[in-house]
């Protein structure tokens, strides 16, 4: 989708603002009976205690209920509208199945109003379209997918923000290898579900917000830096200005000590790290030939 044309630079808002022109989606309003109510909770947890920080305000939003399992097998959905989703980057598509019953889904790039996708177990060569859903096992090596699963039935986890692919490299001996946008390649059942196509909306990543009130609008409160406070106040405070014993020249943590750069957040010990073949750094794990 392409980005608007820079407006007139009569304030230091419009010089800077470059948004998402959104040519095809629908200014109707969404779905009723797919939308749930998304209370805001500023970041507090049941306590009234503040566990994510710099979240706060923002507008008001309805929550769509995405169909991420895709579990209506070998019935033909029509799209009847592109939508913006406020709850993700990627837009969403409204299907309804032949039987009547409509759903929100991903919408892949390339897929348009009017057009037929379908889920299905089984498939020729011809069934391999933007927005259909198979199992990896009946996929085409080097396809592009996303929406993929990572327990059969348990619904995607892999490739739902825009502009992500996954490539399917290769099924064999029981298991799917595919590459994340990451460079990781990692092993999945081959019976997980993948849709086929890359996400749309990539070009949401080059838009630039233009003012800081349009941050707010999206619930991001201000960031301030923990070498700007006090010793008091967190760990990298403190110091005449940009000074080098403190203020930032240590290793730069969070309020509570943690490590916040180059950090390894993954366990070691964690399971499905036997399934991960090559790393996102092109290194293999620990123990593989």
């Amino acid at each position: 989708m392409p980005l608007t044309p820079i407006r007139r630079p009569l304030t230091p808002s419009q010089r800077f603002t470059q948004l998402n022109k959104p040519e095809g989606l629908s200014k109707k309003r969404p779905e009723a009976k797919l939308t749930e109510p998304k209370p805001k909770t500023g970041g507090r947890n049941v306590y009234g205690r503040i566990t994510s920080r710099r979240r706060g305000g923002g507008h008001k939003q309805l929550y769509r209920i995405i169909d991420f399992k895709r579990d209506i097998l070998d019935m033909p959905a029509r799209v009847q509208a592109i939508e913006y989703d406020p709850n993700r980057t990627a837009h969403i598509a409204l299907i309804a199945y032949s039987s009547g019953e409509k759903r929100y889904i991903l919408a892949p790039k390339g897929l348009k109003a009017g057009d037929t996708i379908v889920t299905s177990n089984k498939a020729s060569l011809n069934d391999f379209n933007v927005g259909n859903n198979f199992p990896l096992s009946i996929i085409p090596p080097s396809t592009k997918l996303h929406n993929v699963e990572l327990v059969p039935g348990r619904g995607a986890q892999l490739g739902r923000t825009a502009g992500t692919s996954i490539e399917l490299v290769n099924v064999e001996n029981g298991a799917a290898q595919i590459k994340l946008p990451s460079g990781e390649v990692r092993l999945v059942n081959p019976n997980c579900r993948a849709t086929i196509g890359e996400v749309g909306n990539g070009d949401q990543i080059n838009a630039s917000l233009g003012k800081a009130g349009r941050n707010r609008w999206l619930g991001n409160r201000p960031r301030q830096r923990g070498v700007s406070m006090n010793p008091v106040d967190h760990p990298n405070g403190g110091g005449q200005g940009k000074s080098k014993g403190g203020g930032g020249r240590q290793h730069l943590v969070s309020p509570w000590g943690q490590l916040a750069k180059g950090f390894p957040t993954r366990k070691r010990s964690k399971p499905s790290s036997a399934q991960i073949l090559v790393r996102h750094n092109g290194r293999k794990p620990r123990g593989q030939k």
